[in-house]
């Protein structure tokens, strides 16, 4: 009897492709992974109040007698943890950094769980007791990094009166949400550098970068990326290594470590 003939199936090239992408996608994960591990390691979680009293979990790196602070500020539909890696990056650049997550934001884990009702509108109020917090600790130069609304509520913060920061930086702030807003009155009043960060792809948040730089007094700087990544999801997409460089170059420039 003759036997049976064997059947052989040839790999598609989309086949081929994907198996490539696959095996590729192994070390980039084995590596954030690394990185995110790295982070948590490198910092420690605490608890601290906003200026109205609600209890915020935050998470604290960097060296301990810095006296350069950053705050980093989540956006909406994200938590302090979106920060973790940047924040470890800075604290290793010498900054005392701080990330939390907002009032009714509660994640869980090593994202940590803020007390109080989310309450976008009054989160502002939160960026000024990490702010404090950091003063506290010896920080007397303070930058402030906001993706999306932590943006927004970064300068709405900065804007009052007697608050002293150095640098705020937004990554695709709105100009409005529910009932924070940062208009012409607010920017005109924010004397720290500025600079405004929104992927060209985002199109309300790099129309609103750009109206950011025309309503508010030097120094100032807008920069459009080429991206539709929001947020910290910029850190982490093709304009990664641009958005960072242009965040550390700014911090370095107006909230020098020394």
């Amino acid at each position: 009897m003759r036997a049976p003939a064997r059947i052989r199936i040839a790999p598609t090239l989309g086949s081929l492709v994907a198996l490539v992408l696959v095996l590729l996608a192994f070390p980039a994960c084995h590596q954030a992974e690394a990185i995110r591990k790295q982070a948590l390691a490198d910092s420690r979680p605490l608890m601290f109040e906003s200026i109205d009293g609600v209890q915020l979990a935050g998470r604290i790196f960097g060296p301990d007698d810095a006296t350069a602070g950053i705050v980093l500020a989540h956006m909406e539909f994200s938590d302090q943890s979106s920060w973790y890696d940047f924040a470890d990056q800075l604290g290793g650049l010498g900054y005392r950094v701080l990330t939390f997550d907002f009032r009714g934001y509660c994640p869980g884990g090593n994202a940590g769980c803020s007390g109080g009702k989310k309450d976008v509108a009054g989160i502002w109020q939160d960026v000024e007791g990490a702010v404090g917090l950091l003063r506290s600790q010896g920080a007397r130069r303070i930058g402030l990094v906001g993706a999306s609304m932590g943006g927004t509520a970064s300068l709405v913060f900065a804007s009052q009166a007697g608050q002293d920061i150095d640098a705020v930086v937004t990554l695709s702030a709105p100009d409005s949400i529910e009932g924070l807003t940062a208009g012409p009155d607010v920017l005109q009043t924010v004397t720290a550098a500025k600079l405004f960060l929104a992927g060209d792809g985002d199109a309300s948040a790099a129309q609103a970068a750009q109206a950011f730089y025309d309503e508010s007094i030097q120094p100032k700087r807008v920069e459009p990326l080429t991206t539709s990544d929001h947020g910290t999801d910029i850190l982490e997409g093709n304009q990664s290594e641009t958005s960072k460089t242009l965040i550390i170059g700014w911090l370095g420039q107006h909230v020098p470590v020394s």
